[in-house]
């Protein structure tokens, strides 16, 4: 009697145990999270599952990220480190199509993207053709597809809608939309140029302009979107979501801001005297609202930063390691794309010879260079710097990691 009476016991308190248990359970789920899973989610901040989905993402991304680099030859790697013109690429006078001669030049250096111009550029069709076209040889022949690169700033910068074959409006020069003071205006004007940019093929859009013009009478009066550093940094922000929203790729311009400094780069030299200090103050303002905001590229002008970049001489910023890796990777902490401004322009030219400017660019944090002088010396250029040991293979990859993290985004 007294066995059973024990175990009639015990059975009453098991019995007792799995009924508040399921009272605890039942209030959990009826009352909803609990207090720190509804601070998460007060603060905007996720959760251990969705940490962990992005943690995984992340992981998967690079894994593709180093696989992909490891079959690529260290030609092809130093190939996707320059972004040309058709012409460059081919050899050919004005480039309108993209056949037998264009596959050939892609085989032979898979470059990492192109940029087109107005010449290119006649009507939709032969548009599309020519992009879809270059895109399938480049990917052929490297597993990777090309940035397909325009200028269309809108104004006085339109490569497309400056055409009337192209049926599409230009939106006018971006000093105008600025001068209305509305940042969604910039966004929709972004999501405009991105939608047909994006229907034609491109996938990349050097715009929009993070200058603030100051002089009144510079090159980037127009292209500006003002003269303070709140205005153009709202404006800026507002486009690179515009673009976003469109899938178009965009690159922030030109760092670290030629809108205080008079004369043009494209004919020689343009100088700025401003400290570190007073520029992380003013014109880097927009550049850092841009890096926040996601911008996925930047783009590095030529102005020669004197304070800046002491005892590198007048090198333009584009080629300087003092701005690219020091204000730009160090100082703003940007991990993104960087890319030079047209290093066939005057103020790069004037710097250095046409073998050694991807050289330079690379010792100075740059991961793309844009329109070298003489594409086939700038390539040997890096391929010599390389072989010789005066930039390292993994210096190369550094770079060309960013540029495949880039375009397998672009790729699903």
């Amino acid at each position: 009697m007294q066995v059973r009476g024990f175990g009639m016991i015990m059975a009453f308190l098991l019995v007792g145990l799995i009924s508040l248990g399921l009272f605890a359970l039942w209030r959990q789920f009826s009352q909803g999270p609990s207090a720190p899973a509804q601070e998460q989610a007060a603060s905007g901040q996720p959760g251990d599952a969705e940490q962990g989905k992005a943690q995984q993402v992340s992981t998967t991304e690079e894994y593709h990220v180093e696989q992909m680099l490891k079959e690529l030859s260290l030609e092809q790697k130093v190939a996707q480190l320059f972004v040309v013109t058709p012409e460059q690429l081919t050899g050919v006078e004005t480039a309108v199509s993209a056949g037998e001669t264009t596959r050939h030049a892609a085989m032979e250096r898979p470059v990492g993207g192109l940029c087109y111009f107005s010449k290119n550029l006649v009507d939709p069709k032969q548009t599309k053709d020519l992009l879809r076209n270059t895109k399938n040889y480049i990917q052929d022949a490297c597993g990777l597809v090309p940035l397909l690169c325009v200028d269309e700033e809108g104004g006085t910068v339109a490569r497309v809608a400056s055409n009337e074959a192209f049926g599409v409006k230009n939106p006018g020069d971006m000093r105008a939309v600025g001068a209305a003071g509305d940042a969604d205006q910039a966004r929709v004007v972004a999501r405009e140029i991105g939608s047909y940019l994006s229907d034609l093929g491109f996938n990349v859009n050097f715009a929009p302009v993070a200058d603030i013009d100051t002089t009144g009478s510079g090159t980037m009066h127009d292209r500006s979107f003002g003269n303070t550093p709140e205005l153009v940094s709202s404006m800026v922000v507002a486009q690179v979501d515009g673009f976003k929203r469109e899938g178009m790729l965009c690159a922030v311009k030109h760092f670290p801001g030629i809108g205080n400094v008079e004369g043009d780069s494209h004919n020689g030299r343009i100088y700025s005297h401003r400290t570190a200090d007073e520029m992380r103050g003013y014109e880097l303002k927009p550049f850092e609202a841009a890096i926040k905001a996601g911008v996925p590229m930047v783009m590095v002008g030529h102005v020669s930063c004197l304070e800046v970049g002491r005892g590198e001489g007048d090198l333009p910023a584009s080629l300087s390691p003092s701005v690219v890796q020091g204000l730009l990777r160090d100082g703003l902490g940007y991990d993104g794309l960087v890319i030079t401004d047209a290093l066939d322009m005057g103020a790069a030219t004037q710097s250095c010879k046409p073998d050694e400017v991807g050289v330079k660019a690379m010792k100075a944090g740059v991961d793309l260079v844009l329109n070298p002088s003489d594409f086939p010396q700038a390539y040997d250029g890096v391929m010599r710097a390389v072989r010789e040991g005066t930039i390292s293979e993994d210096r190369i990859d550094e770079s060309v990691r960013r540029v495949i993290r880039t375009k397998l985004r672009l790729m699903q």
